[in-house]
């Protein structure tokens, strides 16, 4: 009797300790070390505005891009442009505007002419199409000397309409192709003709003959001064021819009046 029940007690002890167990929740797996995940690459600044890229990606400005990389304008403003301090303006004409051109107008110029052409459609300031209401003219290009004569060019605006005018071609903005704070570019209807690569200038004076001083007359040595010489009239007198007259004629009557005589 004592046997079943030492038995009956383990048996209900075995049976409360898997109980215990089982009732405890099972440990999570551990999992291997993951490494944090390394951080993107921050994004590259911005660079300059590119102009070239800007009106391809317009489209329509084909000739205009040849021009800016075969003078090396285009590299010009990109240098530039890397300082945020300096700004421009570029006057964009398409290839429409390039085709209404003479025939044979680009290829009269030579290179250094090109590139005073594409220079002049640039303004060395930003200018929005409000400021062309209160800008002064004749406005600098980067062409050079805006005087009359070399390469002027006048902006005024009318409204919502901005006139540009270079003494030898009227053009008007017909759109904005890319603004901010650092580069504007407009679409012009024409090229824009500066008068000191197509109006021929007038001639220079020729300069006046110098005055030339009279040489002096050579003397040889020895030689003396000429004098002049005066003539001096012979005064014959009257009354002296006279009387001489008179004794000769008195003797030739007394040997004729001997002679008679003697005869």
């Amino acid at each position: 009797m004592a046997k079943q029940v030492l038995s009956l007690s383990l048996l209900l002890v075995f049976l409360f300790h898997c109980t215990t167990t089982s009732g405890q929740p099972a440990q999570a797996p551990t999992l291997p070390a993951v490494a944090p995940a390394a951080p993107a690459n921050a994004p590259a600044p911005p660079g300059p505005p590119d102009v070239t890229k800007i009106l391809q990606k317009v489209g329509g400005f084909t000739i205009l891009i040849r021009l800016l990389k075969s003078t090396g304008v285009a590299d010009q403003l990109r240098g530039q442009l890397n300082d945020s301090n300096i700004r421009f303006t570029l006057f964009a004409p398409n290839d429409n505007a390039f085709s209404n051109l003479k025939a044979g107008t680009l290829n009269s110029l030579n290179n250094e002419e090109k590139v005073r052409l594409i220079q002049f459609h640039i303004l060395p300031t930003y200018y929005t199409l409000e400021n062309f209401q209160t800008v002064s003219n004749p406005v600098r290009t980067q062409a050079g000397d805006n005087k009359p004569g070399d390469y002027p060019l006048n902006v005024t605006s009318v409204g919502s309409q901005v006139n540009i005018s270079t003494g030898l071609v009227n053009a008007s903005v017909s759109g904005t192709l890319y603004s901010n704070f650092q580069l504007a570019i407009y679409q012009v209807d024409k090229v824009l003709l500066p008068l000191d690569l197509f109006v021929a200038k007038p001639p220079s004076p020729a300069p006046a003959p110098a005055p030339t001083k009279p040489k002096p007359k050579k003397t040889t040595a020895g030689a003396s001064p000429k004098t002049s010489t005066t003539a001096t009239p012979t005064v014959v007198n009257s009354g002296a021819t006279s009387l001489a007259t008179h004794g000769i004629l008195v003797s030739l009557g007394v040997a004729v009046f001997i002679a008679t005589f003697s005869l």
